[in-house]
């Protein structure tokens, strides 16, 4: 199902639509924004100097450093007068950055949710649970409006207490969960121990991940865990450039389409800033042009993928954007070797004696960095037996250092000893500064 006509128009227009909205947003941000106005000041940059997409290039990043040293206002284009809602992320590492919508932008927002939730197989039949933490948080009300807007019946049952969670689902017959992949897994964990069988005794047919990044290891997790006949999709999005919506994977699981008409993707070298060609690996740079609010220019969100034009079988026109690799921020630098977690997730969940929940601990001996990853054995493969329980753990290392280059310690727990989270997962604990 495709919501708007907008997912499948031709390049060119396309093309035209995103350069008459990027030239109305960069007028209007260097007018009202006084930061956006003295970034491009320096940098030598007029409005009238951004005749097409390919000037875009010339205009100043912003960063989430930009949000925090302008703390809570000082990037909205509009007066708060004009603000129905405002969010802000949690602020743990510093000043939280604030994000305000009019109420044009909740109009947009709802609309490009409900894309998303079409493209990864919703309808207005379904009853969909959204298991995200409501509040200062975008993802819970984001999705909630968007699905309302598709026609879904809504179940707002936030995160926590997973077994009345079930109770719900079972009880109302939903038909489409809305988590993070960690604690999605997390549910039919908990089903399991209570004696509900995720596919058999529940309605389940879509889960619209998010939040989190999701590897094809960890997909296969879900399959497992919730049935093969289950839709398992993920978007991407954040606070900053509105919260969910901003891209999705459709059915043919082939990429998250990106909703082009309100957002402009680049992909540059992380290191230099230069834009790179289509196709190749790097960090993406996103573009609002359609928010009245906090239009961000060149917000470099430190996630690295790629960026594929081909056509989709879907029919939409929309450029995808890969599964991502990682974060810049994410990444660990262990002897002079780039580990991104997603990397030894894919090796761990490809092993079978491995669970989907693991942990990776950095430390720092005699001043080198060292990587113990730590990781549960399923239930039917504990053993009292020291050679066994080797023997798996050699196999996990050999495998992790043909990917990684590495030789890391391997440390196999039991079942239900790692922490699980209702929210975002927490796997990396980087002790080298303790």
């Amino acid at each position: 199902m495709i919501w708007a006509k907008e997912e499948t128009l031709p390049r060119e227009e396309m093309e035209a639509l995103q350069t008459a909205r990027l030239k109305e947003t960069v007028e209007r941000v260097y007018h009202t924004v006084a930061p956006y106005r003295k970034k491009m000041d320096e940098a030598g940059i007029k409005p009238e100097d951004i005749r097409g997409l390919e000037d875009l290039h010339n205009l100043p990043f912003v960063t989430k450093q930009d949000m925090r040293d302008n703390y809570p206002f000082g990037l909205f284009a509009v007066p708060k007068e004009k603000l129905i809602r405002i969010h802000a992320s949690s602020g743990t590492t510093g000043k939280p950055t604030v994000v305000g919508y009019t109420k044009k932008d909740l109009d947009v927002w709802s609309d490009c949710v409900c894309r998303i939730a079409c493209m990864g197989g919703a309808t207005p039949q379904d009853i969909a649970q959204i298991c995200f933490g409501y509040g200062m948080f975008t993802g819970a009300l984001g999705l909630h409006y968007g699905l309302e807007k598709l026609g879904a019946a809504i179940v707002p049952s936030s995160t926590g207490n997973t077994e009345k969670q079930l109770m719900f689902m079972k009880d109302f017959g939903t038909t489409t969960l809305i988590a993070t992949p960690s604690y999605a897994l997390r549910i039919a964990e908990v089903a399991e121990q209570i004696g509900i069988h995720p596919e058999r005794d529940l309605s389940m047919r879509t889960a619209l991940v998010g939040s989190e990044l999701m590897t094809e290891a960890m997909r296969q997790e879900m399959y497992k865990a919730w049935g093969e006949h289950m839709n398992v999709t993920q978007n991407y999005g954040m606070s900053e450039l509105m919260g969910p919506g901003v891209s999705g994977e459709c059915l043919e699981l082939n990429g998250m389409h990106i909703n082009e008409d309100h957002f402009i993707p680049e992909i540059i070298d992380p290191k230099t800033g230069e834009v790179l060609p289509p196709g190749e690996k790097g960090e993406l740079v996103i573009t609002c042009i359609s928010k009245e609010a906090l239009p961000l220019i060149r917000y470099r969100t430190k996630d690295i993928t790629r960026l594929m034009y081909e056509p989709c079988k879907c029919g939409r026109t929309t450029v995808r954007m890969e599964n991502l690799l990682g974060r810049t921020d994410d990444m660990l630098k262990i002897k002079g070797v780039n580990v991104f977690p997603s990397q030894i997730e894919e090796v761990l969940l490809n092993i079978e004696e491995c669970g989907p929940h693991y942990e990776i601990v950095v430390t720092r001996q005699n001043h080198s960095d060292y990587l113990e990853v730590r990781v549960e054995l399923l239930p039917q493969y504990m053993s009292d037996s020291l050679a066994q329980v080797d023997a798996i753990a050699k196999k996990i290392k050999a495998r992790i250092r043909v990917v990684l280059g590495l030789d890391v310690k391997i440390s196999l727990v039991s079942p239900n000893s790692i922490q699980r989270f209702e929210g975002k997962a927490k796997r990396i604990i980087d002790l080298r500064n303790k």
